[in-house]
């Protein structure tokens, strides 16, 4: 029996041919304009865009800035190179996390970007974050002018992002609200610690302090109101990607300030005085401070 390879090819079957590659062009044309999932566009530079801030924190030659975006600039020149921007959304803060920047966006997104390339690396979304953002609700909030209100949900989105950026071990960046708290590896967003403050209790993510390699919330639990008792004693939870998490018996007004990449001070009040957290050992320095030492310019002198 011989095989004619021709036959293959009959009019009949060419028409069926013919109609699958149409089906395909079209297929493929419709996933090459569909929208973008997050609403991301990449933008070349315009001399219209007016930056709501002056944050600076780029790689090499880029100074990176927010509003309404991500807007890229030349350090040596001042030229717009370039816009990350998100459909009906507004960037209100960026910081850096290695040579990455993480944006904090309105509707309570967080974004992880590839500056050298402006690719975007990651979303996550915080639930809770785009209504602590916005402040509906609180006392004050109804008084605030529209700037005011922006001003002030940029001022949250600053201390909400913190950074730890560790160059021997795994980036990471903690959001933080009064009500939740996430960490999220940089290099591929995976969600590597949450929590919750117990019932009563929140969050203070504007004393949070963080170093290269941990983060620190404190905790803060009032009692409830009319009750007249005192406020419960504070505390502060420490999270790492490299050590088991802790947990820190302070007063309810402890004050923190990082010293170096793995040093913070914590000031826990008149009686206890001032003492130093090594992040890095996840223990308590040596005698660091006094009762009467108030935080100062220079690191404490601490035995190691």
């Amino acid at each position: 029996m011989s095989f004619n390879p021709l036959r293959s090819l009959s009019p009949r079957s060419v028409l069926p041919a013919a109609a699958v590659l149409l089906v395909l062009a079209a297929g493929a044309a419709a996933h090459a304009n569909r929208p973008q999932p997050f609403g991301d566009q990449v933008l070349p530079g315009a001399a219209d865009v007016s930056p709501v801030g002056a944050q600076s924190a780029g790689p090499g030659d880029l100074d990176l800035q927010v509003g309404p975006g991500l807007e890229a600039y030349s350090k040596t020149t001042g030229a717009h190179l370039w816009s990350y921007r998100r459909d009906g959304s507004t960037a209100l803060h960026q910081t850096m996390i290695g040579t990455n920047v993480a944006v904090v966006w309105d509707d309570g997104m967080v974004t992880s970007v590839d500056p050298a390339d402006h690719s975007v690396r990651w979303h996550r979304s915080v639930p809770g974050l785009a209504d602590w953002l916005r402040a509906d609700g609180e006392p004050g909030a109804a008084d605030r002018t529209e700037e005011q209100r922006r001003q002030f949900a940029a001022h949250r989105a600053a201390i909400a992002v913190q950074p730890s950026a560790d160059p021997k071990a795994d980036a990471f960046v903690t959001v933080v609200t009064p009500g939740l708290l996430m960490g999220f590896r940089d290099r591929d967003g995976d969600l590597r610690f949450n929590s919750r403050p117990p019932a009563g209790c929140t969050f203070d993510p504007a004393r949070t302090a963080h170093t290269d390699d941990a983060v620190l919330i404190p905790r803060v639990c009032p009692p409830a109101p009319g009750s007249g008792a005192r406020p419960l004693p504070g505390g502060v939870m420490v999270f790492s990607l490299n050590a088991p998490g802790n947990f820190l018996n302070t007063g309810p007004d402890v004050e923190m300030r990082a010293l170096d990449s793995h040093r913070v001070a914590i000031e826990d009040g008149p009686v206890i005085g001032t003492w130093v957290y090594d992040t890095t050992r996840g223990a308590r320095e040596s005698n660091c401070g006094t009762a009467t030492a108030p935080f100062a310019v220079a690191a404490p002198t601490c035995e190691r």
